[in-house]
C-alpha cells in the first residue's frame, strides 16, 4: 500500500509540577523548603529517514504522542524528563499546519464548504534532518526556589507548561532528477524498467501503473540520475479528473520532465493533441512547473503506424528535442541515456536560471491560440 499524504495528530509532553515539600528528618524538624522541579515534557521530532519511501507506517495509526515530564519529589528531587518521540519520513516530505486543534475539528473543516486552512511549517528534504514539530512543556519549580531572608517556608511552587499539540498533514512528493508524464498505456513504465532496476507493473491496457514508481539510472564514473514514473494523465487532469491528478505532486522537484508520447496512437490517439494536451495539464496545475526544462521520448517507433505520426509530429514542432525509440524492444536508448547523463550533471541551481528560456520558442509553437484556450483539432 502506497500513502503519500495523510492527516497526523501530534501532541508533545506536559511539563511535570514543581511541589511544596519541607524537609523533615530526624535532629532537622525545620529544614527548610526542598520541593523539587518538574521534569521537561518529551519533544514530537521529525527526522528523515533513507529506510522508508511512504506515510505507510502512520496509516494505521495516525498520531504522534509524546511522554509527559515528572513531578518533583523532595529532596530537591527532579521529576524524569518525558522521552522525546521521534518519527521516521521519506525525504520530500512536506508538512503543513492545520487550523484545527483536534481531529474531529479538523475532519469538520474537511467537509464545511470553505475547507481546512492549512500553514506550510517545514520542507524536509535531507537524509538525517530533523524538525521538531511540537515542541514538549517545561517543568514547573519547586518550592525550594522561592525561599528567602523573609520567607522562610514559602509555599509557592509553579505547575509544567504543557506540550505543543495541533493536527498536521504530511504530503510526500517524491525527489527525482527527471519526471515522465503522459497518458496512459504510453509506455512510461517499460521505458523506466529498460533505463534502471525498477521493475514496474507493466501490461498492456491504461492504467495499469497505480503509483509513483523511482528508478535510478546509472552511468559511468559513479554518476547515477533518478525517474520518477507516475499515473497517466487524462484530458481535465488539473480538475482532479482521474489518477494522475493525485501524483502530480511527484514531480514538481524534478529538474527535467520528458513527455512519453505513444507516436504509433494504439489507442486511437493523435500524437500531436496528446503533447498540447499534456502540456496544458501540466501547466494548469502549476505555473511554474510549465516552465521546467523537458523534452520528448516518441516512443513505439517499432510499429507501422509510428513512421507517418512522426514525420507530421517533427514538423509541427521543429524546434522540440524529440528522442525517437522503441522502449519494448530496448532501441533507440542510447541518445536518451546520454542526454540524461550529460543533463544530471548539472548542478539544480542551473536548471532554474535556464528553465524559461530554453522552453520559450518550444512553447510558442505549442499554442499559437490563447494559453487557457484547449488545443484546436
Amino acid at each position: 500500500m502506497f500513502i503519500d499524504n495523510i492527516r497526523i495528530y501530534c501532541k508533545a509532553g506536559d511539563g511535570g509540577n514543581g511541589v511544596v515539600h519541607f524537609r523533615r528528618e530526624k535532629y532537622l524538624p525545620k529544614g527548610g523548603p526542598d520541593g523539587g522541579d518538574g521534569g521537561d515534557g518529551g519533544d514530537v521530532i521529525l527526522e528523515v529517514s533513507p529506510h522508508t519511501d511512504n506515510l505507510k507506517e502512520f496509516f494505521y495509526d495516525p498520531k504522534l504522542v509524546a511522554k509527559p515530564g515528572g513531578h518533583g519529589a523532595g529532596a530537591r528531587k527532579h521529576g524524569k524528563n518525558g522521552k522525546t518521540r521521534i518519527a521516521k519520513i521519506p525525504p520530500g516530505t512536506v508538512i503543513y499546519k492545520s487550523s484545527a486543534m483536534t481531529v474531529a475539528e479538523a475532519v469538520e473543516m474537511e467537509r464545511s464548504e470553505e475547507g481546512i486552512d492549512l500553514e506550510p511549517v517545514a520542507d524536509l528534504t535531507t537524509y538525517g534532518e530533523q524538525f521538531v514539530i511540537c515542541g514538549g512543556g517545561k517543568g514547573g519549580k519547586g518550592n525550594w526556589h522561592y525561599k528567602s531572608s523573609v520567607n522562610r517556608a514559602p509555599e509557592e511552587h509553579t505547575l509544567g507548561t504543557e506540550g505543543g499539540e495541533g493536527v498536521y498533514y504530511f504530503e510526500l512528493r517524491r525527489i527525482a532528477d527527471a519526471g515522465m508524464v503522459g497518458f496512459p498505456n504510453a509506455g512510461k513504465s517499460t521505458l523506466v524498467s529498460q533505463l534502471s532496476a525498477a521493475t514496474p507493473k507493466i501490461a498492456a491496457y491504461p492504467f495499469t501503473t497505480l503509483q509513483p514508481m523511482v528508478g535510478v539510472v546509472e552511468f559511468e564514473g559513479y554518476k547515477r540520475c533518478t525517474v520518477a514514473d507516475i499515473p497517466g494523465l487524462i484530458e481535465g487532469a488539473h480538475e482532479n479528473r482521474g489518477l494522475g491528478h493525485e501524483f502530480l505532486r511527484h514531480i514538481t522537484r524534478c529538474h527535467i520532465l520528458i513527455f512519453v508520447i505513444d507516436m504509433a496512437g494504439v489507442d486511437m490517439r493523435d500524437p500531436i493533441e496528446d503533447l498540447e494536451t499534456l502540456r496544458k495539464e501540466v501547466k494548469m496545475y502549476d505555473e511554474d512547473l510549465a516552465k521546467f526544462e523537458w523534452v520528448v521520448v516518441a516512443n513505439k517507433m517499432d510499429l507501422p503506424e509510428s513512421e507517418e505520426n512522426y514525420k507530421n509530429f517533427c514538423a509541427r514542432f521543429p524546434n522540440l528535442r524529440i528522442f525517437p525509440m522503441a522502449a519494448g524492444e530496448g532501441e533507440g536508448m542510447e541518445d536518451f541515456r546520454d542526454y540524461l547523463e550529460e543533463t544530471v550533471g548539472r548542478r539544480p541551481e542551473n536548471f532554474s536560471s535556464k528553465k524559461e528560456e530554453e522552453s520559450e520558442q518550444v512553447e510558442s509553437d505549442l499554442s499559437e491560440e490563447e494559453p487557457d484556450q484547449a488545443p484546436q483539432e
